[in-house]
């Protein structure tokens, strides 16, 4: 038993002397505090664009992420989601379960088949 005990002391490394350590450069690139070429104060960055974090045109639309009132009250009449975004293959399968729902020719009346119509238009852009 003593030989394996000393066969784990002799195996530890020894950690160098304080004077004998090397000198720890400061970090770079993502996690370093220094003032780089690379850091977010000190430089610019290489061939990348600033991000605008306004919303583009295409949110503001009917399909859009953040629809107007109008778009808002056509989603509701279509029994659509009142924000994200849609497809037009989602809008045209609301519209066919709408319109089987209130045409006139199955019982459901005129003016709200009009309204259903209109919300499938203003969402597809047709027409205005």
């Amino acid at each position: 038993m003593p030989k394996l005990q000393h066969a784990l002391i002799t195996t530890r490394r020894r950690e160098p002397a304080p004077s004998q350590q090397p000198e720890i450069e400061p970090a770079k690139g993502f996690g370093g505090k220094g003032l780089g070429a690379g850091s977010a104060k000190g430089g610019k960055r290489k061939g990348a664009k600033k991000r605008n974090p306004g919303l583009s045109k295409a949110d503001w639309g009917p399909l859009g992420k953040h629809p107007d009132l109008e778009a808002i009250v056509a989603r509701q009449r279509l029994q659509l989601p009142l924000s994200g975004r849609l497809t037009e293959a989602d809008v045209a399968k609301a519209w066919k379960l709408a319109a089987a729902e209130h045409h006139p020719d199955r019982g459901g009346l005129h003016n709200t088949m009009q309204l259903v119509n209109g919300a499938r238009d203003l969402l597809l852009g047709k027409g205005v």
